[in-house]
Formats: C-alpha cells, sequence, structure tokens
C-alpha cells in the first residue's frame, strides 16, 4: 500500500474530526493510510480526550509504531503511557524496538514502571531493565537489542533461512553479526554478502573479519564519530568479554548528532534551546541565571571604562571607536570558540598547542589585515594617522588575544572535564570586550599627547 502525505491543514483537522465524531472505522482507514512519521505529527496535536479515544482504536502494536518515531520528549510519551491501561501500555512497549522503550521508561514513575515489568514477556523484561542499568548518553543507552546473530559453521541458506525468521523483529537485517559458542563477535556479513554467494558456502569462508565494534561503556558522541567517519549504517556493541549485547544503527545516531549539536548551540548562547515554552515567566526564569552572570562580568568593562575616564576627558575622540573593537574582538573570539570546540571534538587526538598556535597565527593575519584597514580609514577620516594608528595596533592585539581566549577557555574546560560547549559566546564576548578595552587604552594613554583636543 502507497502511503498518503498530509497536505494541508484540513487534512489533520478532517482526520480529528473523525476522532471526536468517535467514527472507528472511518477514522483507522484515513489515519493508518498515513506514513506512521505523519500519524505521529497528527498524535502529538491531540488532546487527553482524543488519545484516550485512539486507544481503543488502535492496536497496541500500531500505537508503538507511532512512539517509535515520535519526535516528542521522552519524558512527554512516558505521560501518555499513564493514559492508557497497564496492560495496554506493556503492550505497546513490548512493540516497540528495545532502545527507543528504554528511552521512554527511563523517565516511567516507578510504581508504573514495576506494573510494566510484570506485564511484559520475560525476556522483553531483562532486556529492559539490563538497558535502564547503563549510563546515559553511552553506547548501551541508545543500542538496540534487535538485531541478527548467526554462527560461522553454518551455510549461506541456513543463514538466510535465520534472517527471514528474524526479519520482523529485526531493526535492521541489512548487517548480520558472526558470533562463536561463547557469543563473542568474530565476524560481520552484509545482506550482499549473502546474496552473492552459493547457497552451500560456509559463512566462516566468507565472513568480514576483523570487526569494528564499540564497547558498551564507549561516550554516544565517539560512537557517532566512529559511524560517520567509516559510513557504517549500523555497528555493533560488545560488553568488557567482546560479548556481543547490541548494535546502534543510524537513525539513532542521528538522533545523538542531533542532541549534541543543540547542546553545543545551547552552550554558545548561553540558555538551553531545548527547553522552549511559551510562557515567558518560565522562559525568564531558565534565562536569568546566565544573563546575570554576564551582567555582574560586564561590569568589568564599566570599571574599566570608568578607570580610564580621564582620557576619555581629554580626547572624547576616543569613546567613538570603543565599540568598533569591542566589536571586532567579540566575533573573532566567538568564531575562535567555535572552531576549537569543533576541533577539539572531532580531533581527539589533535595537539592542543598545535591548535592553540594555529589560532594564534588566524589572528595575527585577521588582526594585521583589519588593523591596517582601521588604520587608513580613520587616519583618512579624521586626518590624524597617529590616531588611526593606536585604534588599529589596539585592534590587531585585541582580535590576537580574543583567539587566544576563545581556544584557551574550552581546552581548560577539557582539563577538568567540563564540557567544553559550556564556554558561551556571551562570556568569550564579555572577556575579550574587557581586554580589548584594556589594550586600546594603554595605547592610547601612550600616544594621547598627539590627539589630545580631538
Amino acid at each position: 500500500m502507497v502511503e498518503k502525505q498530509i497536505e494541508s491543514e484540513e487534512e489533520i483537522n478532517a482526520i480529528l474530526n473523525l476522532l471526536n465524531q468517535q467514527k472507528a472505522h472511518d477514522f483507522r482507514e484515513q489515519y493508518l493510510d498515513l506514513h506512521v512519521y505523519e500519524q505521529a505529527q497528527i498524535f502529538a496535536e491531540m488532546d487527553y480526550i482524543q488519545r484516550s479515544r485512539l486507544y481503543r482504536y488502535l492496536t497496541p502494536e500500531e500505537v508503538g509504531e507511532i512512539f517509535n518515531v515520535s519526535e516528542e520528549e521522552p519524558v512527554v510519551l512516558a505521560n501518555y503511557f499513564e493514559e492508557m491501561t497497564p496492560r495496554y501500555a506493556a503492550q505497546v512497549i513490548n512493540s516497540m524496538y528495545t532502545d527507543n522503550a528504554v528511552d521512554i521508561l527511563a523517565y516511567a514513575k516507578k510504581k508504573n514502571l514495576v506494573k510494566y515489568m510484570k506485564l511484559l514477556p520475560e525476556e522483553s523484561a531483562t532486556e529492559i531493565r539490563e538497558m535502564l542499568h547503563y549510563e546515559d548518553k553511552t553506547a548501551g543507552a541508545i543500542m538496540s537489542t534487535e538485531y541478527v546473530d548467526i554462527v560461522g559453521n553454518q551455510t549461506v541458506r541456513s543463514a538466510m533461512h535465520v534472517i527471514k525468521s528474524e526479519a520482523l523483529e529485526a531493526e535492521t537485517i541489512y548487517y548480520v553479526y558472526v558470533i562463536d559458542d561463547e557469543e563473542k563477535l568474530i565476524g560481520v556479513l552484509t545482506l550482499r554478502d549473502l546474496l552473492t554467494n552459493d547457497d552451500d558456502t560456509m559463512i566462516s569462508d566468507i565472513m568480514n573479519t576483523p570487526v569494528m565494534s564499540v564497547e558498551v561503556s564507549e561516550d554516544q558522541e565517539e560512537v557517532a564519530q566512529t559511524i560517520r567517519d567509516y559510513n557504517f549504517l549500523a555497528i555493533p556493541v560488545t560488553d568488557y568479554d567482546d560479548k556481543l549485547i547490541g548494535i546502534i544503527n543510524v537513525d539513532d545516531i542521528i538522533d545523538v548528532i542531533d542532541e549534541e549539536s543543540s547542546e553545543d548551540y545551547s552552550g554558545l548562547a548561553g540558555v538551553d534551546t531545548e527547553q522552549v515554552t511559551i510562557n515567558p515567566f518560565e522562559n525568564a526564569k531558565k534565562r536569568l541565571p546566565s544573563l546575570t552572570v554576564m551582567l555582574l562580568l560586564g561590569l568589568l568593562t564599566v570599571l574599566l571604562v570608568s578607570h580610564f575616564e580621564y582620557l576619555l576627558n581629554q580626547a572624547t575622540i576616543l569613546a567613538v571607536f570603543i565599540s568598533t573593537i569591542t566589536g571586532a574582538s567579540g566575533n573573532a573570539g566567538t568564531q575562535s570558540l567555535a572552531v576549537a570546540i569543533k576541533r577539539i571534538a572531532n580531533n581527539d587526538d589533535e595537539s592542543r598547542l598545535k591548535i592553540m598556535v594555529n589560532e594564534i597565527l588566524t589572528g595575527i593575519l585577521i588582526g594585521g589585515v583589519t588593523g591596517i584597514i582601521i588604520w587608513i580609514l580613520v587616519g583618512a577620516w579624521k586626518a590624524n594617522f597617529v590616531l588611526g594608528f593606536v585604534v588599529g595596533i589596539a585592534m590587531f592585539f585585541a582580535i590576537i588575544i580574543a583567539n587566544l581566549v576563545g581556544c584557551l577557555i574550552p581546552m581548560i574546560m577539557e582539563k577538568f572535564n567540563v564540557d567544553p560547549s559550556v564556554a558561551s559566546g556571551a562570556l568569550i564576548s564579555t572577556l575579550s570586550d574587557v581586554t580589548s578595552l584594556l589594550i586600546y587604552f594603554l595605547f592610547a594613554q601612550m600616544f594621547l599627547q598627539f590627539f589630545i583636543g580631538q
């Protein structure tokens, strides 16, 4: 059956109206005719009464498919389980991929979790309990236990029989993993390998070795980097005895990359961009702490300007170029911060000194070009090339130091096992303002006699 796509808001309203009118047959026909992703999108718009009716009209397996692709937060989906009867919720959980179910159940209330576990088949309950114990953001927390494994001393014909029997339950059948008598991972084959070899060929003769895998405790960001580097569709997960215990699919890695990118962006912005609400009071409550810290740090700039107030009184022209210098250094520092965080994340073996030297040299080039440009422009504009030189040389050193600070702060944070992305752009901008103004005023003090009265 060809799945339809939603093309207008009217179609969504028409489907919801069928639900409101309790026309179960028509609702099922039109709703299930959609792609499951669009089913999930419509489900997210339903209210409590509409969802209650949907649970009556759809089977647990159909709801499980919706939950598998839902983009709603796991804590929200865990609350939806509470709207169902415990038995229905357990059936939905059992029909889901284990990794997706575990993500949601991590937010379930303990008493509800106990109910679900009692109602689940013993094998499923055991798998879920084991996965709930894995540390968050590790390979174990995002892996799936629905995979196909075979042994080396069987033929391609028997392996294909295994795949056919397990295809409906497995998340992917493109990769087939070979294990030994102790369940240790010893090889891997693709579906192409099986289809292009004779039925009587032994698996041990055609399997690919050695197999690249990740340990259950490995950080999810490192797993994502491995899959991206090698273009894998999935990667096996082993325990500390090299036993195969799960796989991580590329769709799970896409979620990880999205999550890590959101965290990095939140760090640079100084606010949690994932926790967005339409309530202005809640938004203010979340943003005020970081903004208050930035405000207090900003007072350093005020104190610095106050300390050199006598310079501004003698040469008011100096005030004109303050925003130009602080703006340029702040932008340079933020760029350096973003580049440093990216290089630290992607090149664990790259020398931190090399990154720092690279950013300093980049700052020298950028600062040199911008400094010369501003020197000429200001000198020609004010007919005072000494003033232009002060602004230009201040910008030159301000950009170099901003680049140095921008790459140094995430390195220091990494040294103390703090996520470098929390070195927000606002913090770098504030520190750059202070250092750039200090440099500007020091040079202005040295050449003050050349532009007093301007």
